[in-house]
């Protein structure tokens, strides 16, 4: 009998890499999740070419007026059954009220070992401290920023001389790695 997948929604800002490789994920038959739905808050997003050449449904939401915003996210992810939000670099706060009415799962990925440099501007902060590692989490959303429970972690060591962008890749690649193990995990019987 097939697997019944969990309805989920990604939600973005820029790229879109860690969305693409999270789509290929889901259309494997292990995976247990079915990508339906993508939230941008940037029109501009270069990621929302994923959704579009997948076939996926995707909206783009001002966040001018935040609360605005996040209620008709809510109202749309209802009408479409998510049970499961991936966060993917999705450069906006969601607010303790709106994780607590979408009463379902959120996850994030960050690209820093947790609970070590949360926020922005990570890989730089982590080269200019002269760190001699670094990496990713994944992490369920709670109401404080980059802090709710870790599901996994992938150290990577820091070369010298190595720059942010450099390291920014190289966790990249983990990234892609790492989000999809994490999923598995969390519905792993």
């Amino acid at each position: 009998m097939a697997l019944k997948k969990v309805d989920t929604a990604v939600f973005i800002s820029g790229n879109g890499t860690n969305l693409k490789n999270l789509i290929r994920f889901s259309l494997s038959k292990k995976s247990p999740i079915k990508i339906k739905f993508v939230v941008s808050n940037n029109k501009n997003a270069k990621g929302l070419r994923y959704p579009k050449k997948f076939n996926i449904n995707f909206k783009v939401y001002s966040f001018i007026n935040e609360s605005k915003s996040e209620n008709r996210i809510l109202k749309d992810l209802k009408n479409k059954k998510i049970k499961l939000i991936c966060l993917a670099g999705f450069m906006k706060v969601l607010s303790k009220s709106f994780i607590k009415k979408f009463g379902y799962k959120i996850l994030n990925i960050h690209p820093s070992l947790l609970p070590k440099y949360k926020g922005l501007n990570t890989h730089k902060r982590v080269i200019e401290n002269k760190e001699k590692f670094s990496g990713c989490t994944v992490h369920y959303v709670n109401s404080k920023l980059d802090s709710g429970k870790i599901i996994l972690q992938k150290k990577v060591k820091i070369r010298k001389k190595e720059n942010y962008k450099v390291l920014e890749r190289k966790i990249q690649k983990q990234e892609h790695i790492l989000y999809p193990k994490a999923i598995m995990k969390v519905f792993s019987p």
